[in-house]
């Protein structure tokens, strides 16, 4: 059993690893109300008197556009905090595992991204939680910075949900078709991550996402055609492609490759993640019907 640190514990992550790890582990979780990586001092202050093994970090700053025009901001909690984390985790010869991005990548390349590969980000959300996972590392070798992409889950909605809903109430959808990457299960993470808990030497970057790649277009399309056998009550029937140049309204730029190489992960685990397709059929299928409700009785 492990003694575990969870910041960010009602975010989208945050709170499936929360869920998932307390059955078997020692689990503490803070929300970005009652630890704010923005406050260095409240850092210290909460967490310097705690006994911990691993300390999770699922807290950041991810809106990317919002990144874009609050530079300072962004530093702050996606790399300065970072490196608070890591000293005081070294301090009691505890771990740090800290959640990072496919958005620290180009996207530039044709091939999926290992971890050796060049970190070339392209936005200011993406330099910054580059910084942090540079950060990190300078504080201790063991800590592990994990990359990952597209995350969906139950606790908190995402793509696949506004997409849903979108079905749900609009008879034609469309989605970006020129953008590639690896949609990622929260649930499945908490699964793919557990192990790491006990292993006190392997640090690093760590590509982690289920397996495969898909664009926008075709991660909606297969939520959809799911929700459609199931018999919920779609309007539309398919996903229209769109450009990524066509979204106007993005301040920052997106990467458009970064399809993550789960070499290290399989090799030193010897688990291979399943597919994006089957984790999104089971959202779909265990959570389809109450995201809809849900984001239904929400709008105004």
């Amino acid at each position: 059993m492990a003694r575990i640190i969870i910041t960010g514990a009602a975010g989208r992550l945050g709170a499936a690893l929360v869920e998932s790890w307390s059955p078997r582990h020692q689990v503490v979780g803070f929300n970005r109300h009652q630890l704010n990586l923005a406050e260095p001092d409240l850092l210290s202050q909460t967490l310097e008197p705690l006994d911990f093994d691993v300390l999770v970090n699922c807290a950041a700053l991810t809106n990317v556009d919002y990144c874009e025009t609050h530079e300072a901001e962004a530093f702050a909690i996606n790399a300065e905090a970072v490196r608070h984390l890591g000293i005081l985790a070294a301090k009691k010869k505890a771990r740090v595992l800290h959640i990072s991005t496919d958005y620290v990548l180009s996207g530039t390349q044709q091939t999926p991204y290992s971890e050796t590969d060049p970190a070339e980000p392209i936005s200011v959300y993406g330099h910054s939680k580059r910084a942090g996972e540079i950060a990190l590392l300078e504080t201790s070798p063991q800590h592990l910075a994990v990359r990952v992409s597209w995350v969906f889950g139950p606790h908190r909605p995402s793509f696949i949900d506004a997409m849903l809903l979108r079905a749900v109430t609009e008879e034609r959808i469309s989605a970006v078709a020129d953008k590639f990457s690896t949609p990622s299960y929260t649930l499945d993470l908490a699964h793919l991550l557990e192990p790491w808990l006990a292993d006190l030497t392997s640090g690093g970057i760590l590509h982690l996402c289920n397996s495969g790649s898909c664009s926008w277009q075709e991660y909606a399309a297969h939520a959809l055609a799911v929700a459609h056998a199931l018999g919920l009550p779609m309007r539309a029937k398919e996903v229209d492609s769109i450009q990524l140049a066509s979204l106007t309204a993005f301040v920052a730029a997106r990467p458009v490759y970064t399809r993550l190489s789960l070499e290290r992960y399989i090799s030193e685990i010897g688990i291979t993640p399943r597919p994006w397709q089957d984790a999104v059929e089971e959202y779909v299928r265990t959570f389809g019907k109450k995201c809809i409700a849900s984001a239904l009785a929400a709008k105004p």
